[in-house]
């Protein structure tokens, strides 16, 4: 008999049956399960129709909280199609024994390119160059940027030290820029090997000149970046964020940059989205906000939605995932720990 696995019911009724719809993730689950969409207009609503499910995957939509994850009577598995997991109730899941997998290494390369574009863009202040042509004052660009250092030579800070840093770090290094890290739960060693200088959180605050953050959304992480954070950087620095957007203390943002204790901003993620429109942060000429797309190409989906499955497709079949959030939970299943061949090992192998 097959598994059952919940999907949220997308907002907009689709005229496709389901089979077709989830073409991508059948791929891997097709021999072993159906998929099933239940209503995710509450919590309520969406545990009556997954409470017998042997899997749930989610990307989007309704938190996957304590409340559901205890009324669930079967479920092995809740598998996330995205880098980020704070959709999910991690801890509960934890506790319930139910494993959770990602896709940490689908559009690394994507999210890196992004993140040097908004800092390139940033840096060069491109918004509000574009504007000046805009508004017929050609003039006043070059002496907007002759007060702004050229890249080369300049401090790169990484907040976090995985996947996306780590091609971030590769790809600034063809701009000249000194790149730091920190990170504590990375050795010296694996940064050392990327030419990249381990250092101190205040000591990235107070020597970066570009700041990019990159570490996954947790109670340690929400609002790292706050007032007093704002406070140890350097008045000409410029922050990146194509992370977890609640990472910043937004408020604590807008203060830096309205007191000039920052120079700007490059953004692809913010607390709330899409944001406010009276949101200060859209007025400045000094931040550049894209819609959280770095991860964004014409692969992204395809790919995203062929692993998630994939990874679901392991666990119902009694197998480790190649992606496990919270491994700790791994050995009290029953799950088969085996090595995937050379090419199921993902973009890095």
């Amino acid at each position: 008999m097959k598994k059952k696995v919940v999907v949220q019911l997308p907002p907009v009724a689709k005229e496709a049956p389901v089979s077709a719809r989830y073409a991508l993730e059948l791929e891997a689950l097709s021999e072993v399960a159906d998929i099933v969409e239940v209503d995710g207009a509450s919590p309520e609503s969406f545990l009556e129709g997954a409470r017998d499910a042997d899997a749930i995957m989610t990307s989007w939509g309704i938190h996957i909280n304590e409340e559901i994850i205890g009324g669930l009577d079967q479920c092995v598995v809740i598998g996330v199609g995205s880098v980020g997991v704070d959709m999910v109730d991690v801890d509960a899941a934890t506790r319930a024994g139910i494993v959770v997998t990602n896709v940490p290494d689908v559009f690394i390369e994507e999210v890196a390119d992004h993140t040097l574009m908004l800092l390139l863009a940033a840096g060069r202040r491109v918004k509000m160059m574009d504007q000046l042509v805009r508004e017929g004052r050609w003039y006043e660009g070059r002496p907007i940027l002759n007060h702004v250092p050229r890249l080369w030579g300049q401090t790169l800070g990484l907040v976090s030290f995985g996947h996306v840093a780590t091609a971030v770090a590769r790809r600034a290094k063809a701009f000249g820029l000194h790149v730091i890290a920190y990170d504590p739960y990375v050795s010296e060693l694996k940064m050392t090997a990327e030419g990249v200088e381990p250092v101190t959180f205040d000591e990235l605050l107070e020597r970066s000149d570009y700041l990019s953050v990159h570490p996954g959304l947790n109670a340690q992480t929400r609002g790292m970046m706050n007032d007093a954070a704002f406070a140890k950087m350097k008045s000409t620095a410029v922050i990146i964020n194509c992370g977890r957007g609640p990472v910043i203390d937004e408020a604590a943002l807008i203060r830096a940059l309205q007191a000039g204790q920052i120079a700007a901003a490059g953004l692809d993620v913010l607390e709330q989205e899409p944001p406010d429109a009276n949101n200060p942060l859209l007025a400045m000429d000094n931040v550049i906000i894209t819609p959280h797309a770095a991860s964004a190409t014409t692969r992204m989906r395809t790919e995203t939605r062929r692993r998630n499955g994939r990874e679901v497709a392991l666990v119902l079949q009694g197998k480790w995932p190649l992606s496990c959030v919270n491994p700790t939970v791994l050995p009290r299943t029953p799950l088969e720990r085996w090595q995937p061949y050379p090419m199921d090992r993902g973009p890095n192998r």
